[in-house]
């Protein structure tokens, strides 16, 4: 995976890239278009907390994607100081908790530790079953915004 997205970033970064590694290799090539985002999106990684994961995102990637959220406060210390280790700002990580419920009071939470970003769990179904569901989530979420 590290050499899957360390060869991405050159292709997004450079105008005429190549990459070479134990797993993946690209001879000099041209990749268009590039991301909106600049330098390139935010590489972030999702699994549970733990020291293998946390060294990966601090050596190579921009943030965690924790999945429900349970659990994060507990584990930022650990992940600060894998970030520390590597020389960077551990104030810069990015946790985008995936498959949350849109809980005024959990929403609240996760401001607290910074969080500025979530991604909802909706079940799938029916536009008429989606739908009011969606429109519940905006009616909580509303007061989030920026």
């Amino acid at each position: 995976m590290r050499e899957r997205i360390q060869a991405l970033k050159a292709l997004w970064t450079e105008e005429q890239a190549s990459y070479h590694g134990e797993f993946v290799n690209i001879e000099p090539s041209f990749s268009w278009p590039k991301p909106k985002q600049q330098p390139y999106p935010p590489i972030l990684l999702g699994g549970a907390p733990g020291p293998k994961l946390f060294k990966h995102i601090a050596d190579w990637a921009d943030g965690w994607i924790p999945i429900g959220g349970r659990g994060i406060k507990a584990s930022l210390p650990a992940l600060r100081e894998e970030y520390e280790k590597a020389g960077r700002d551990p104030d810069k990580i990015k946790i985008v908790p995936f498959g949350s419920l849109p809980d005024q009071g959990k929403l609240e939470y996760f401001a607290t530790l910074g969080i500025e970003e979530i991604v909802l769990g909706v079940q799938p179904g029916t536009r008429d079953v989606v739908l009011p569901v969606l429109d519940r989530f905006a009616s909580v979420i509303e007061t989030f915004k920026t």
